[in-house]
């Protein structure tokens, strides 16, 4: 088993909201090994977005420790934690967010405004959009591209600062079956080739079912993980505790 590079331990999350506390997380606990590609699944409310955002250092537990690579994420200054998210954490969006003003080109080169790769900027985005397939697109704004396309440009972005791990947020749900395949193939490739730690959150089971590893959650827990071709089920009652396999 590799090194996790992720391991969550005891976390909750918990929102005041109308004067009432709400429960997005609840004494999870996670560990993702370097170079896995996973799925976190679950109903709207489940906690699977509150996770997301904790993972990619965009949100704080409540309660409970996260080690990225080993590394207590809580006793991080913001400026560390700024760091993790510019070079060792690679978003995607839904939605791509793309800057419709700018090019692929340009907007593939944002991430690295604001660290030292600055001489490098346009060879090394070139060399990005290259590994997705559209080095021919470079000057296309995002209203000239598909949205299989514009993903593909916010893949490319995400690579930039050379991350060892992708977040990606329902990468997916825009797109056609055509391009949906293209994408999921594209990130296949980037965990298999370039051994890049890739956590999909995601609603879809086709997507789902191209990772090696499925994680449920529902009312803030693990209910299910374990491999895609056979999960483990655990009792939600006691999560500490297998079920039956499903």
């Amino acid at each position: 088993m590799s090194i996790p590079v992720i391991q969550l331990t005891g976390i909750t999350r918990h929102y005041e909201m109308g004067g009432e506390t709400v429960t997005a997380l609840d004494g999870v606990d996670l560990e993702i090994a370097s170079g896995e590609m996973i799925a976190i699944m679950g109903p709207s409310g489940s906690g699977k977005s509150t996770m997301m955002n904790i993972l990619g250092c965009l949100d704080t537990p409540t309660s409970g420790v996260y080690l990225l690579d080993g590394r207590n994420v809580g006793a991080l200054s913001d400026d560390q934690l700024s760091r993790v998210r510019g070079h060792q954490i690679g978003f995607i969006f839904q939605g791509y967010n793309l800057l419709a003003r700018m090019t692929a080109l340009a907007n593939v080169e944002l991430p690295m405004r604001l660290t030292p790769n600055g001489k490098n900027r346009r060879r090394t985005a070139m060399a990005a959009l290259d590994r997705v397939g559209l080095a021919d697109r470079a000057g296309h704004r995002p209203t000239e591209l598909s949205g299989g396309q514009q993903q593909r440009v916010a893949i490319a972005r995400a690579l930039v600062n050379n991350p060892s791990m992708i977040l990606a947020d329902e990468p997916t749900g825009n797109l056609d079956s055509t391009s949906t395949e293209s994408i999921i193939a594209v990130l296949q490739d980037l965990n298999r080739s370039d051994g890049i730690t890739i956590v999909l959150v995601t609603h879809e089971e086709e997507l789902a079912s191209a990772t090696r590893r499925v994680v449920r959650l529902r009312d803030g827990r693990i209910v299910e993980d374990g491999p895609v071709e056979q999960r483990q089920v655990i009792s939600a009652a006691n999560p500490a505790v297998p079920g039956p396999a499903s």
